[in-house]
């Protein structure tokens, strides 16, 4: 039987917008088959990027299919001379399911790895769940994609019982300026790490950077000198972009849900940690850029995650706390999440010239350095 042709063309918002909201509604997200909720617009996800495209399958005048693209530099390992390299993130691909096994999702990535090459891009990646089978076997087995970092998804709840941070630690909120100083200095290596990082901490939905450090120890000196101990983060207002909505929660979630409500209820002194209602649709708050130095910088990176659930507490949307470090990330230790929200992620990259094909196969045999940055325009 032969399929009928398709078309990709370049997403119109006047017109497209309602049939891409439509088709998000249709495509269940993830194992939990969360909703992605763009509350107006579709292009939120890649809007604040240096450069970016969406493309829209359509057939017989309805529209099946859709992809997102970006383009940035960023530091990457191995890669004279200056480990800096173009990179392009397929990201938001989505087939109607009444429309899959038809070559449509193929013909969407084709067309944005066409793209990322027209604009001289090195490398392509993707990201998705460890369990998505589907995504990886389209990405690896029929696009050459290679497996790359596997970087843990943090998740920790908002519950509206503020947390205590010890009187001995100091929490000081830095402007741009000195925040893209501290970045370039301690995490320019990084990979991943953007090369446009003052971009990302402009935008209003980057709600500020904190620095935390003990009480008593050296200050952050104007010629650079910064505590013995010391740690650092931004925060990403996602809950102003897009919203999340859970179809449906694993029963363990769900008992847990609301038993733990119940008890909340009855014993309030208790102050017990409450999941909130993810079948609604709410917001988060991701943390990015966390870094960490010293021999008691763990603890202080403990306080930096209270502070930002305590604001993300006041926020009306925000029910959520979330952070992507890597895999071998020590900074896994230190910041506060649960077991059963959380997740594995997986990046799986290609070489999209020639003449990098040396440096792509020493960069995804070499052992993962262990962090990761992960940038908040791509959550």
């Amino acid at each position: 039987m032969a399929f009928k042709k398709f078309i990709i063309r370049s997403y119109e918002g006047h017109s497209d917008k309602a049939h891409v909201e439509d088709l998000e509604r249709r495509c269940k997200i993830g194992p939990s088959e969360s909703v992605l909720v763009t509350m107006g617009d579709p292009m939120c996800r890649i809007r604040n990027s240096p450069m970016y495209i969406m493309l829209v399958a359509e057939m017989d005048n309805e529209l099946i299919g859709v992809i997102q693209g970006l383009i940035k530099m960023v530091t990457v390992h191995s890669h004279p001379p200056k480990d800096m390299a173009k990179v392009g993130y397929v990201l938001g691909l989505r087939v109607s399911p009444h429309s899959r096994r038809k070559g449509i999702g193929s013909g969407l990535v084709h067309r944005v790895e066409e793209w990322f090459s027209s604009n001289d891009v090195e490398y392509a990646y993707m990201a998705t769940e460890k369990e998505n089978h589907v995504s990886l076997n389209l990405f690896m087995n029929k696009f050459g994609y290679t497996k790359f970092r596997t970087p843990t998804i943090l998740v920790n709840p908002v519950n509206y019982h503020p947390f205590q941070i010890s009187s001995n630690i100091e929490i000081t909120k830095v402007k741009v300026e000195k925040a893209e100083y501290l970045y370039r200095r301690f995490m320019g290596a990084t990979e991943f790490f953007p090369s446009d990082i003052q971009n990302i901490l402009k935008k209003k939905l980057s709600l500020g950077t904190w620095v935390a450090n003990f009480k008593g120890d050296s200050d952050f000196g104007l010629d650079g000198q910064v505590p013995n101990s010391w740690a650092m983060l931004s925060v990403w207002n996602c809950a102003e972009i897009f919203k999340l909505r859970l179809g449906k929660a694993p029963l363990s979630c769900m008992l847990f849900t609301k038993s733990w409500g119940l008890i909340d209820r009855i014993f309030p002194c208790m102050k017990l940690p409450t999941l909130p209602n993810f079948f609604s649709p709410f917001g988060f708050y991701f943390m990015y850029g966390v870094y960490q130095e010293g021999p008691f910088s763990g603890k202080l990176v403990r306080a930096l995650c209270k502070f930002v659930h305590n604001m993300a507490s006041r926020s009306e949307h925000c029910k959520i706390i979330v952070t992507e470090v890597g895999g071998r990330d020590d900074l896994i230790h230190h910041i506060p999440h649960w077991k059963l929200l959380s997740c594995q992620d997986m990046w799986c990259i290609k070489a999209l010239k020639n003449e990098v094909s040396n440096k792509f196969h020493k960069l995804t045999n070499v052992p993962s350095p262990g962090a990761l940055f992960v940038d908040p325009r791509e959550v």
